[in-house]
C-alpha cells in the first residue's frame, strides 16, 4: 500500500513538473497582418482603416487566455499556482491590452472630444479593466472575453460600409494620446528595471517649477532598489508589455502608414519595434540572474532595461515628429 501511495504521489508530481514546463512558455510573436486577413476571410482585400489595430488587439487578448495553459494569473490549484513568471508575463501584456482598449474607446474611434462614444467600445474596455486575479463568481477569464466579444462587434461594425457609427480615425493626434500612454508605461518599466542593483536618485520631482508643490514632502536623494523576490516579477512584466507593443506598433505601422509617411516617421516607428523586439530574444538561464552593475554576475534587469530605455527614447523621438506641421 506504501509503495503505491509513494509511486502515485511521483507520478502527479512528474506529470505537474511537464504541465510547468509547458506552461512556463511565452507565445511567439505573430504576423499582424496575417492575422487580420485571416479574420477578415474573403475581405481582406478591402480592410479598412484600423482594421488591423482592432483585429491585432482581439488577437493578443485572445492569446492571453487561450496560450498554453490558458490564463494562469487567477488560478489557485496546482501547478500553476506556484508559478509566478508567466502570470507576470500576463500582467504586462494585459497593462498594453487595456490601454489600447482605453485609446480605442477615447481617441481612435471619435472625431472630437464631443462626439459619442462607440456603443461596443463602452461595454469592450472596462470588461478588460476588470481584477486580473478573480478565481470565481466570476472569473477573470469569463469577464475578459465579454471585453473580446465586444470588440469583435465593433470589429464587424467597423468593416460593413452601410454603419456609419463604428469609425476609427487615424489622424496623428490620436496616435500621439496612445504613444503618450506607451511612453509613461516603458519610462516606468524602465526606471523599476535599473533598480534592480539599486540607486542613489536626486529629486527631480519639482524640476522646472518654481512654484509647484506636492503632497507628501520627500527629500533632496532618495535611494531605489526594486525588493530582491519581486526583480523577476518585473523582467518578465516587462517582456509581456514589449510583446505586446510590438504587435500593437506593427498594426499601428499599418493603419496609420499615411500619417508617418507624411511626418517621414516610418523609421523612428520601425526603430521602436527593432528595441522591442531585442526585448524578446531567448533567455538562457533557469533563472533571471541579476548581479551587481559591473559584478561577475550577469545583470539581465539592465539588460532588459537597457532596451526598454533605448525604444521609450525612440517613442519620444516620434511623439515629437507627429507634434510638428
Amino acid at each position: 500500500m506504501q509503495k503505491a501511495i509513494l509511486t502515485s504521489a511521483g507520478v502527479i508530481v512528474a506529470i505537474l513538473l511537464i504541465l510547468m514546463f509547458y506552461w512556463d512558455r511565452e507565445p511567439d510573436l505573430f504576423d499582424v497582418r496575417e492575422a487580420a486577413e485571416r479574420r477578415a476571410g474573403e475581405q481582406h482585400d478591402t480592410l479598412v482603416t484600423g482594421y488591423v489595430t482592432t483585429a491585432t488587439l482581439i488577437e493578443v487578448a485572445e492569446t492571453l487566455l487561450n496560450k498554453p495553459g490558458g490564463y494562469l494569473s487567477n488560478d489557485v490549484m496546482p501547478p500553476s499556482v506556484f508559478m509566478d513568471n508567466i502570470p507576470n508575463w500576463e500582467f504586462g501584456v494585459l497593462v498594453q491590452v487595456r490601454d489600447m482598449a482605453r485609446v480605442l474607446r477615447n481617441d481612435f474611434s471619435r472625431s472630437q472630444t464631443t462626439s459619442t462614444e462607440d456603443k461596443d467600445l463602452m461595454i469592450a474596455e472596462p470588461q478588460l479593466h476588470f481584477d486580473s486575479e478573480s478565481w470565481i463568481l466570476p472569473a477573470t477569464e469569463k469577464e475578459y472575453q465579454k471585453g473580446i466579444d465586444a470588440l469583435k462587434r465593433y470589429l464587424l461594425r467597423l468593416q460593413n460600409p452601410t454603419d456609419r457609427d463604428a469609425q476609427f480615425y487615424a489622424r496623428a493626434d490620436n496616435l500621439r494620446d496612445w504613444l503618450g500612454l506607451v511612453d509613461k508605461r516603458l519610462g516606468s518599466l524602465s526606471q523599476r528595471l535599473s533598480a534592480s542593483v539599486g540607486q542613489v536618485r536626486i529629486n527631480t520631482d519639482l524640476q522646472g517649477d518654481a512654484e509647484a508643490t506636492q503632497a507628501t514632502p520627500t527629500g533632496e536623494v532618495e535611494i531605489v532598489k526594486t525588493p530582491w523576490l519581486e526583480i523577476d516579477d518585473v523582467f518578465f512584466e516587462a517582456r509581456g508589455s514589449a510583446w505586446a507593443l510590438i504587435h500593437l506598433m506593427h498594426a499601428v505601422e499599418i493603419d496609420f502608414e499615411k500619417v508617418l509617411q507624411k511626418k517621414n516617421a516610418v523609421v523612428s516607428m520601425r526603430q521602436i519595434i527593432r528595441e522591442l523586439e531585442a526585448t524578446q530574444d531567448y533567455v538562457w538561464s533557469p533563472y533571471v540572474l541579476n548581479g551587481t552593475g559591473f559584478g561577475i554576475v550577469a545583470n539581465y534587469s539592465l539588460v532588459m532595461a537597457s532596451y526598454i530605455s533605448r525604444a521609450n527614447a525612440a517613442v519620444i523621438d516620434l511623439r515629437n515628429l507627429l507634434e510638428q506641421g
